[in-house]
């Protein structure tokens, strides 16, 4: 689980955050929309405990990220818009480097099936990641939160470059992923992935939560036009 209460983050010259406060629960997406410079990265950076709160507390699955870091590391796995990989590895390769790194024990036949469920056709297991596209390099970084049994996953900007069908099935593993029980916040400002992804969706201004709504309620259309009317005002 998730907690953000009443956080703020203040540098000398501004305010990155401002009493931002949030829930996430385990099985549930939660997409933070924000403009470039709303906070959304600065929210993720405090929950991997790279940055400590002026004020208000941040937790997950209980423990202070800035405080427990070794054991948050742990239980969590981060996924940046540009998934960091050896290009001349295979992507099989990779995770089988990751888990080594990590101390997870798993058989070569695991890490096969992992790849494949997470969505890398077996055809490409071998191949270098130097000959992969964005959307394949994703899906092998989220094997290695999968393969490591992450609690939680952060996602910056996931779907970034990614074309319609990739995007498409990144939403797909992500449900899955949280229909298994992961607690899972991404950041973003793509507005219809957001919403074909996300259970509750929390629209971020100058570092301030200025809505918080369900998926479910709101057509694509509409969160469109709330979002505009917000980044306006």
């Amino acid at each position: 689980m998730i907690q953000l209460s009443k956080v703020n983050k203040r540098y000398k010259t501004n305010s990155a955050l401002e009493n931002l406060s949030l829930e996430v629960k385990a099985g549930q997406i939660y997409a933070l929309l924000g403009a470039n410079g709303a906070g959304k990265t600065t929210t993720i950076n405090l929950l991997l405990g790279f940055l400590e709160p002026t004020g208000g507390d941040v937790k997950l699955d209980g423990l202070s990220p800035y405080f427990n870091r070794r054991k948050i590391s742990e239980r969590v796995a981060y996924i940046p818009e540009n998934v960091s990989l050896y290009p001349f590895l295979s992507g099989l390769e990779n995770l089988e480097y990751f888990c080594d790194l990590a101390g997870i024990d798993q058989s070569k036949a695991s890490l096969v099936e992992i790849l494949s469920k997470c969505g890398l056709p077996s055809e490409f297991h071998g191949q270098k990641v130097s000959e992969y596209s964005k959307g394949m390099r994703q899906k092998v970084g989220i094997a290695i939160a999968y393969a490591k049994k992450a609690k939680v996953l952060l996602l910056d900007e996931p779907a970034s470059g990614l074309d319609p069908a990739a995007s498409n099935e990144l939403t797909g593993i992500l449900k899955q992923l949280a229909g298994e029980g992961a607690t899972i916040l991404m950041a973003s400002h793509d507005l219809f992935r957001v919403r074909e992804t996300a259970d509750r969706i929390g629209i971020l201004k100058h570092g301030s939560l200025v809505e918080e709504l369900n998926a479910f309620e709101v057509s694509a259309n509409n969160l469109e036009d709330m979002y505009l009317q917000y980044m306006k005002n």
